[in-house]
């Protein structure tokens, strides 16, 4: 499903990624745990192919990848439900089912907002929902779960794990816990590399 290979990458003459190497088979669910600023997030955005590495190689194998990032990047012209249906058909016949992933997350009432108008927490579970819609083979998750109140973000997650099904995950967090409800196996990470 993915495979990378002796990645490296230096960022302003710091090394960030050191012969870094990770697979992640389909269906299985990987966490990627490390103190902030050791290279998470640049080793999820060198898997998506959105950095380039200076060497090693990225092998995706996923035909269908979404993700959800530490910013919701919506579209701030659309409501809630049309940023959902976006990755269902941007029809109308299918906006009913992107309401359904509004409601999975907690959202049903904000269906007609655009996203200004919604906090921080919110957009995120926008963002989630609309991952979700798509039904991806692999959905890459970096912290996305921060901005929420421990009652709603212990929801939220077994909403998420309750709807991956057969999806691979590659998961950010901060959380043994949330690695945990998701059904992850744990990466710990260090220097630029997994210990």
């Amino acid at each position: 499903m993915l495979d990378l290979r002796n990645l490296s990458l230096r960022l302003g003459g710091m090394p960030i990624l050191q012969d870094c190497s990770l697979r992640l088979a389909p269906g299985e669910r990987l966490a990627l745990m490390g103190p902030s600023g050791c290279g998470k997030t640049t080793l999820l955005r060198v898997a998506l192919g959105l950095q380039k590495p200076d060497a090693g190689t990225v092998n995706c194998r996923a035909q269908r990848v979404a993700a959800v990032f530490q910013e919701p990047r919506l579209l701030p012209w659309r409501t809630a439900a049309e940023n959902v249906n976006l990755v269902l058909s941007d029809r109308a016949e299918t906006l009913p089912e992107a309401v359904s992933w509004l409601e999975k997350l907690e959202l049903g009432e904000a269906r007609d907002l655009e996203p200004d108008a919604l906090s921080g927490g919110m957009q995120q579970r926008l963002a989630l929902a609309r991952a979700l819609a798509a039904r991806p083979e692999l959905l890459v998750l970096d912290e996305p779960f921060k901005a929420m109140d421990d009652a709603l973000h212990t929801r939220v997650v077994q909403s998420v794990a309750e709807s991956l099904d057969h999806t691979a995950l590659l998961l950010v967090t901060h959380s043994e816990d949330e690695a945990r409800a998701l059904g992850c196996r744990i990466l710990r990470w260090q220097d630029g590399r997994f210990l």
